[in-house]
C-alpha cells in the first residue's frame, strides 16, 4: 500500500566529524584513498540508520559521498579545469572560487551510480537520489569555451540524463534535480531552463524531481532573505512554467519563510514536496509546528500529492539538530496522516 504523506529530506545531511569537518560546507576529506572510500560508505550507512529511526518514508544518501552538491558531479566531467579556478557570483549572491569551461563537456563515466548501487543495498524503502540541475551547474562554473549559459546547459542536460539514466537502472525510484537558480534567473528559467530540465529526464521511467529552495543556512542567503521583503513571490515567475512541464515532483520551502501558500496553487495537479523543517535555524520544530504547516499547504494540494520534507539540505547543522528536525518531520506528518485516516 502507498503510504500516505511520505517524508524525505531535501538534500544534504551532516556528515561525521572523522569524515569531513561539521557544520561546513565544501569541507575537505579527512581520509584519503581507500580509507575514504570505506569512510564515505559508513558515512551514508550511517545517515541511512539516521532516516529508518527517524521515521523517514524516502531514504536518499544524505550526500555523503559528495563534498559539495554540484562540483562533485563537474569534477567528473572532462572540459572543466579545476586548477584554473576564477571567482565568480553564485546567484548573484556570494563570491566563490570557481573552476573553469576550457573545452567541450563530457561525461567519460559513471559518477554517482556505484554510491547508488550501495544505498539500494541499505534499504528496501525507496529511494531518492539529487542531482545538480543544469542551470545550477552553469552557475556555479567560468565558462571561457562555449560563452553561452544556455548552449552550456543543453551540453550539461545531456550529460545529466546518461547519469540520470544510469541511476534509474541502479534501482533509484525518484531522481531529483537541484535548481536553487531557478529562484533567481526568472527569465531563462522560462526561455530555457525548464526545457533544459526536460531534457535531463527524458526516456525516464522512475518519478523525477526539482528542488527549488532559498539555499542553506550560510550567512550570504540568509542576508538575501532580509532583503526579499514580508512576501517571497519568487516562485510566481516560474511554477506556471513549472506546471505544464513532465516533471513529477516540485519541491519547495515553507517553514519559516515568506512564501505564500496559496502559491502552491499555481502548480495544482503536480506533487509537491512541501519544506516543513527550516535548515537555517537550530532550533528544532515542534511535531505539531510541522503538522501545522502542512495542514495550511493541503488547501492548495490534494493529500495524495503532498510529500513533507525540509526546506533544502542540513549539512550545515549540528548532528543532534538535523536528526531531531527529521525526527519532527516524520512525526508531524503522521500526525495529519492520523486526521486524514480518520
Amino acid at each position: 500500500m502507498k503510504t500516505l504523506l511520505p517524508t524525505s529530506t531535501a538534500g544534504s545531511l551532516p556528515k561525521p566529524s572523522w569524515l569531513a569537518e561539521p557544520e561546513t560546507l565544501w569541507s575537505p576529506w579527512k581520509l584519503e584513498n581507500d580509507e575514504l572510500i570505506t569512510g564515505k560508505q559508513d558515512a551514508l550507512r550511517l545517515s541511512v540508520q539516521d532516516q529508518h529511526k527517524a521515521g523517514i518514508d524516502i531514504i536518499s544518501d544524505g550526500e555523503q559521498t559528495r563534498q559539495h552538491f554540484v562540483t562533485t558531479f563537474i569534477e567528473h566531467l572532462s572540459g572543466v579545469d579545476f586548477e584554473n579556478r576564477k571567482t565568480v557570483k553564485i546567484r548573484n549572491r556570494y563570491e566563490a572560487s570557481v573552476p573553469t569551461v576550457v573545452g567541450a563537456v563530457t561525461r567519460e563515466q559513471a559518477v554517482f551510480v556505484e554510491d547508488a548501487k550501495f544505498l539500494r543495498q541499505q534499504t528496501k524503502q525507496p529511494i531518492k537520489w539529487a542531482l545538480p540541475g543544469p542551470m545550477t551547474m552553469i552557475d556555479t562554473l567560468y565558462d571561457s569555451h562555449y560563452k553561452s549559459r544556455e548552449k552550456l546547459a543543453w551540453e550539461f542536460a545531456k550529460i545529466l540524463n546518461q547519469e540520470a539514466k544510469e541511476l534509474e537502472a541502479a534501482g533509484v525510484d525518484i531522481i531529483q534535480f537541484d535548481e536553487p537558480a531557478f529562484n533567481v534567473f526568472f527569465d531563462e528559467v522560462n526561455d530555457w531552463g525548464v526545457a533544459a530540465l526536460e531534457r535531463a529526464m527524458e526516456g525516464l521511467k522512475c518519478q523525477t524531481a526539482v528542488h527549488i529552495c532559498y539555499g542553506y543556512g550560510i550567512k550570504a542567503n540568509t542576508d538575501w532573505k532580509k532583503t526579499l521583503g514580508s512576501e517571497w513571490r519568487q516562485y510566481e515567475e516560474i511554477f506556471p512554467k513549472l506546471q505544464t512541464s513532465n516533471i513529477d515532483l516540485i519541491s519547495l520551502e515553507c517553514q519559516n519563510s515568506h512564501v505564500p501558500m496559496d502559491l502552491i496553487e499555481l502548480i495544482r495537479g503536480k506533487k509537491v514536496m512541501v519544506g516543513a523543517i527550516d535548515v537555517a535555524t537550530h532550533t528544532i520544530e515542534t511535531p505539531e509546528e510541522v503538522a501545522a504547516t502542512l495542514r495550511k499547504a493541503l488547501k492548495f494540494v490534494d493529500a495524495d500529492k503532498l510529500y513533507p520534507s525540509t526546506n533544502c539540505g542540513m549539512a550545515p547543522l549540528p548532528h543532534q539538530v538535523a536528526r531531531g528536525k527529521m525526527n519532527a518531520l516524520a512525526a508531524g506528518a503522521d500526525i495529519l496522516r492520523k486526521e486524514l485516516l480518520r
